[in-house]
């Protein structure tokens, strides 16, 4: 593995990059090599949540499936905000029971998140995808606990590299989630804001991904 995509949505069948491709229980594609599974706040169905969650659960206890989500919380949709609590906290549940990291979708609800992984004492890797934050809550995840995934926004928001550059090595992971660009792409910039040369990144990225995926092996 040269390149590790944490979260994406499309698979690339590129032989030196392993992406992690995010499924939905609905539409579950068998012929993708490794994924996550998980019901995403945006599309929480209430008569569909424990259909979905005996899939997600069959799911989990296989080798492709590295990780459960993404799932998590946002408070900028209308599904009822304790709803997505609610099934957020029942994946959790499976995540512990399979040893599985999570990968967090959360939109202006960290503290919710933050409380929840607290309350439930969560002991798997929880990795914040996509994040775009400030500093401030950047060190204050990472305090918490958790992991936070850049992609499209390292590419297009200067002022996140202030924010990137702070993130302790061991901590993250690059991404491309739905952008056309390339996690080559998304590593390039990276390693420019590190000032460090590629190979040097994709040290840093197999060494993180070994802790939070190899580690959890039964």
């Amino acid at each position: 593995m040269e390149f590790f995509n944490f979260h994406t949505h499309q698979s690339t069948n590129q032989p030196n990059i392993l992406e992690l491709v995010n499924q939905y229980p609905k539409d579950f594609n068998a012929s993708i090599p490794f994924y996550s599974i998980g019901i995403h706040p945006w599309h929480i169905k209430e008569e569909k949540i424990d259909e979905e969650l005996k899939i997600i659960e069959e799911k989990l206890q296989t080798k492709n499936c590295l990780a459960i989500g993404e799932c998590g919380l946002d408070k900028r949709i209308e599904v009822p905000f304790e709803l997505q609590i609610s099934v957020f906290e029942k994946q959790l549940v499976l995540a512990e029971k399979y040893r599985k990291p999570v990968i967090i979708h959360c939109v202006a609800a960290f503290q919710e998140m933050v409380a929840i992984k607290k309350k439930m004492k969560i002991t798997v890797p929880v990795i914040i995808h996509g994040f775009s934050k400030n500093g401030q809550l950047a060190n204050q995840l990472i305090k918490d606990g958790f992991y936070l995934s850049f992609g499209k926004y390292l590419l297009k928001n200067t002022e996140l590299k202030t924010v990137f550059l702070e993130i302790p090595n061991d901590r993250f992971f690059l991404e491309t989630d739905s952008i056309e660009e390339s996690i080559i792409e998304v590593y390039a910039k990276a390693a420019a804001y590190k000032n460090i040369n590629s190979n040097d990144l994709q040290v840093i990225i197999s060494r993180n991904y070994d802790t939070v995926f190899n580690n959890l092996k039964l």
